[in-house]
């Protein structure tokens, strides 16, 4: 009787210990969430207020691929990549959770399993800024162009919603779907230890997998507006779906929206 209790303890203490530590991990990415929230809303109030370029075409160019008077372009990288990255930790960590779950389930009971999630995160985000480093160039090249081109910014309105239906239209491709596959299952990549190295290897991993996967998804808010609130909302929104509902059914139906919303916007240019 006396060896069954001393058995049953330390299985007692362990559970607690992974109940509480559980806790720990989602209580945290509730608040990360939320403070990415804030800070994003402020932000596009910020930029709102500094008001937008009106455009041939009847349309408005958002001011974050401009330089503001007195300001260096290395000054104009820096503030976007920070607002870059506060606005992939909102809209990511929804889909992001849940695979972070799996990793903790896979690497076990560790004493430093807060320490490895959160650098498996950072590998994560990481990727995201990266590409963010890329998207700026990229913005600001098209929008000089635009302005400086009277003929091809006319044309932005149409050419936006045909990439739209473009962008919808791969939700009901394989490769679509095989990404999604590869999203919702544990890692291929590693052995998945309890240690630093893999703890970073695999957040990169899964932020080099998802960034391809919604690749399109993410590409909305960059070609509607990368400050609007709602289509951020809407792209976070099909995001997660997409991840945690049944596939490829959810897939297919933000798919389905997405091409709708994209014949819309080309149907309101052409009239």
């Amino acid at each position: 009787m006396a060896s069954h209790v001393e058995t049953s303890a330390p299985i007692a203490a362990a559970r607690h210990v992974d109940v509480a530590s559980q806790r720990a991990f989602l209580g945290s990415s509730a608040l990360l969430f939320a403070a990415g929230t804030a800070v994003t809303i402020l932000w596009s109030g910020s930029m709102s207020q500094m008001g937008e370029m009106s455009m041939p075409g009847d349309w408005t160019m958002s001011m974050m691929w401009m330089r503001m008077p007195g300001q260096a372009w290395s000054e104009a990288a820096a503030s976007f990549l920070g607002m870059w990255v506060v606005m992939m930790a909102t809209m990511m960590l929804p889909s992001l959770v849940p695979m972070l779950g799996r990793y903790r389930q896979a690497v076990g009971r560790t004493a430093r399993l807060g320490r490895l999630t959160a650098l498996a995160g950072l590998g994560y985000f990481l990727v995201w800024s990266v590409i963010g480093i890329a998207v700026f160039p990229v913005g600001v090249a098209l929008a000089t162009t635009e302005m400086q081109q009277p003929a091809l910014a006319r044309a932005v309105p149409a050419v936006t919603g045909v990439a739209v239906v473009i962008l919808g239209a791969l939700q009901f491709t394989t490769w679509k779907a095989r990404l999604l596959a590869c999203c919702r299952q544990a890692p291929a990549c590693c052995a998945l230890r309890a240690d630093v190295g893999t703890a970073w290897q695999h957040g990169l991993w899964l932020g080099l997998k998802c960034s391809g996967c919604c690749a399109n998804l993410m590409a909305i808010p960059l070609i509607i507006g990368l400050m609007d609130l709602r289509a951020m909302a809407v792209a976070t929104l099909a995001i997660t779906v997409e991840r945690l509902a049944p596939a490829p059914v959810a897939a297919r139906a933000v798919g389905v929206v997405m091409v709708g919303f994209g014949l819309g916007l080309v149907a309101r240019a052409s009239g």
